[in-house]
C-alpha cells in the first residue's frame, strides 16, 4: 500500500506537490460516519480513495501521467539504450528544462515501510535513494549521487543489505535506475521493490489480451454477476466463447446480445473496469484512473468508489469532473484534492483539508462551484 507520493518539475508541475494517503485527524460526526473509507496500519489511519478535481487543462491528468511515467522508468530502465528518452517533460516555462525532476514514494511492503526516490535531468538519472524501516527505525539501503564524481565508489553509498552491491553499480548506466538493475541481477530487496512497482500499482483497467480476458471472465464470472446485480444492471448472465462475449438481459433471458456491437459504451466500460477492479480490490492494490466518469452514470461512479471504500485496504486515486462526488456524506475532506492552474502556467495540488474554515456541515459541491477552492474554469461572456 502507498502512504505518500511527491512529484516536482514534471509536465505542468514546477514546484513539489504531495499526495498524502495518510488520513488527517478529523473528529467531526460526518468523518466518524465514514470510518469505512479508512484502514489502519500500526495505529495509523490510511485513505482508501482520493479524488482529484480541477478545470480542463488545470493539470489534474498530469498527476497520474507523471506517476505512470516514473513507475514506467522503474519497470523498464534496465532495458534502456543510450538514445532512450524518458517519457516525462520538465516544466517548460522559466528554466525548468535545466532543473532536475524528482519522484518520491513511501509505501508498505510485507509490513515494512520503504522510502524510495530518484531524480533525473536531460534523460539521465542524477540521484537515487532507498531507505527502509526494518525495526521501526529509518535505515539507508543505498544512496546514489552522480555529481560526486566518475567512480562508482564515489557515486554510491551502501549499507549491508544488498549482496555484492558494486557488481550491480558497475552494470548500472546513467540511464538506468539501480533498483531496476539490481532486481534484474536477482538482489532480494531490489526484486521485492521492483515487483511492487510492477504488480501493486495499476493504471489500466482495460484488458487488451483476449486470452487473458477469457481467463478473467471464467475466474470472476460469479463475482462479476454479483457486482452487476448490485449496480442495477439489466444483464443477468454472460458467456465467452472463441473470444466473443455474449450477454443476456433480464427482459428476455434467452435472447443473446453481442457484447462488442450491441451493448452501450457505458456497459462495456463498466464490464472491463469491473473485471480488472475485482482483482485489484481483492488483492489490495493501488489503482490510478484518469477521468473515471467517462461513459459512466454518476451513481455507477459512486458505486465503483464505494467498492474501494468497502475493501480491506485497496486504494484508488482518480480524476473526475463529477461535482456530485463533492459530498461530505460520501467522502472526507482529506480525500478531496484540487488541481489549479496558476498565472505563471504551473499547476498546484492541494487538499480540501487545507481549508481550515470549511466545516463538514457545509455544502462541499456548492462551495467548489462558487470558486471557494479555486480549481474551476473562469469563463468570460462570449459575443458572436
Amino acid at each position: 500500500m502507498v502512504l505518500e507520493i511527491r512529484l516536482s518539475n514534471m509536465f505542468s508541475f514546477r514546484d513539489e506537490v504531495t499526495l498524502d494517503l495518510q488520513a488527517a485527524k478529523i473528529q467531526s460526526k460526518k468523518a466518524r460516519e465514514l470510518e469505512g473509507n479508512l484502514f489502519s496500519v500500526d495505529g495509523e489511519q490510511m485513505l482508501k480513495s482520493i479524488a482529484l478535481f480541477g478545470a480542463n487543462a488545470s493539470g489534474k491528468s498530469n498527476v497520474i501521467k507523471a506517476v505512470r511515467a516514473c513507475v514506467g522508468i522503474v519497470r523498464s530502465s534496465h532495458n534502456y539504450n543510450a538514445d532512450t528518452k524518458f517519457d516525462i517533460s520538465p516544466f517548460k516555462f522559466e528554466d525548468g528544462a535545466d532543473k532536475p525532476s524528482s519522484f518520491y514514494i513511501r509505501f508498505l511492503l510485507d509490513k515494512v515501510e520503504y522510502e524510495y526516490t530518484f531524480s533525473f535531468i536531460h534523460n539521465e538519472i542524477t540521484t537515487e535513494t532507498l531507505y527502509y524501516y526494518p525495526n521501526g527505525r529509518r535505515s539507508l539501503v543505498f544512496a546514489r549521487d552522480e555529481s560526486r564524481g566518475t567512480e562508482k565508489k564515489d557515486i554510491y553509498e551502501f549499507k549491508a543489505v544488498i549482496k555484492r552491491p558494486f557488481d550491480v553499480a558497475d552494470n548500472t548506466s546513467k540511464k538506468t535506475l539501480y533498483i531496476s538493475r539490481a532486481s534484474q541481477m536477482d538482489r532480494e530487496i531490489a526484486r521485492k521493490i521492483f515487483l511492487f512497482f510492477c504488480n501493486d500499482i495499476v493504471f489500466d483497467y482495460q484488458v487488451a489480451d483476449k486470452d487473458l480476458l477469457e481467463k478473467l471472465f471464467k475466474e470472476r464470472k460469479e463475482q462479476m454477476l454479483e457486482v452487476l446485480r448490485t449496480a442495477d444492471s439489466d444483464i443477468i448472465d454472460f458467456k465467452i466463447q472463441e473470444n466473443t462475449i455474449t450477454t443476456y438481459h433480464r427482459t428476455n433471458p434467452t435472447l443473446p446480445f453481442d457484447f462488442d456491437t450491441e451493448e452501450s459504451e457505458g456497459t462495456k466500460t463498466l464490464f472491463r473496469m469491473m473485471l480488472k477492479m475485482i482483482g485489484i480490490i481483492h488483492e489490495n492494490k493501488l489503482m490510478f484512473v484518469d477521468e473515471i466518469d467517462n461513459s459512466l452514470h454518476t451513481q455507477l461512479v459512486e458505486f465503483i468508489i464505494g467498492m474501494f471504500n468497502h475493501s480491506d485496504h485497496a486504494q484508488i486515486i482518480y480524476t473526475t469532473h463529477n461535482t456530485h462526488l463533492l459530498n461530505t456524506d460520501f467522502q472526507r475532506r482529506d480525500q478531496v484534492y484540487f488541481v489549479n492552474k496558476r498565472d505563471d502556467g504551473s499547476s498546484d495540488l492541494y487538499s480540501l483539508y487545507d481549508f481550515k474554515d470549511f466545516r463538514d456541515t457545509l455544502d462541499m459541491e456548492k462551495a467548489y462551484l462558487q470558486g471557494r477552492f479555486d480549481a474551476i474554469p473562469y469563463i468570460s461572456t462570449l459575443t458572436l
